[in-house]
């Protein structure tokens, strides 16, 4: 998944790095399934285990949101989880738009993870006359061109085919979304205002045959002996 961040607007507020801002939905599902099963306290070393990264990087993480354990004892559990759906805006109300009521645009208004940490679908849209008019999620999907005047959207989720994903884009940003989640396997011209994330499974799994074909060939990390971590992403730091 890659992302094209909006454009600063001057704040002061301590820059979060994206890599942070990727690992704390995980972090937060992992503290939810210890909660389910009655854990209370949690250390860093096993929140690094279970997500795959290291304690010190996990302590780094939450220090750039402030302080929430205590040195020998570890984090309150729920309060942590508390603190990452305050810091991911769980606490707000998230209005979303899907372009694209096929098969992945049903699957994702239908989706649990849409309707749970802050998200609602405020409208559905889409093109095909077989398509407008249906009931999906409870949501009746509309024409395309009736968003200009629908409801407002904080994000607009695009899961029309890659030829109608950027006249979906513009339809989204003159609504006034902030953001867009494309599916589209299609590269979006959008203000530089408007914060774009892509998902696109072929780009992951070829990411990962790159990675299989590297270890088949008994090949050194990516990056190895040019100062760049095996588990750095796009943009970060050299170690």
């Amino acid at each position: 998944m890659t992302t094209r961040p909006a454009s600063g607007g001057g704040s002061r507020q301590r820059r979060v790095p994206e890599a942070t801002v990727v690992r704390l939905p995980l972090y937060q599902r992992i503290l939810s399934e210890m909660l389910h099963a009655g854990s209370t306290t949690v250390s860093s070393e096993d929140l690094a285990a279970r997500a795959g990264v290291t304690a010190a990087k996990v302590r780094r993480d939450f220090s750039l949101f402030g302080s929430f354990g205590t040195r020998g004892t570890g984090y309150d559990t729920a309060f942590l989880a508390a603190q990452i759906d305050r810091a991911l805006g769980a606490d707000r109300d998230w209005p979303i738009l899907i372009i694209g009521i096929g098969n992945l645009g049903r699957a994702l208004a239908n989706s649990d993870g849409f309707s749970s940490h802050g998200f609602r679908i405020a409208g559905l849209y889409d093109v095909d006359p077989a398509v407008v008019g249906a009931r999906v999620a409870g949501v009746v999907v509309r024409q395309l061109d009736e968003l200009v005047d629908g409801p407002r959207a904080a994000i607009g989720v695009i899961t029309a085919p890659a030829a109608a994903a950027q006249a979906a884009a513009d339809a989204l940003v003159a609504a006034g979304a902030a953001s867009i989640l494309n599916f589209a396997p299609r590269v979006l011209s959008v203000p530089a205002r408007v914060m774009v994330r892509y998902v696109d499974l072929s780009i992951e799994l070829q990411v990962m045959s790159f990675f299989l074909a590297r270890r088949d060939l008994d090949l050194p990390p990516l990056g190895v002996g040019l100062g760049v971590r095996p588990d750095a992403r796009d943009g970060a730091s050299p170690a």
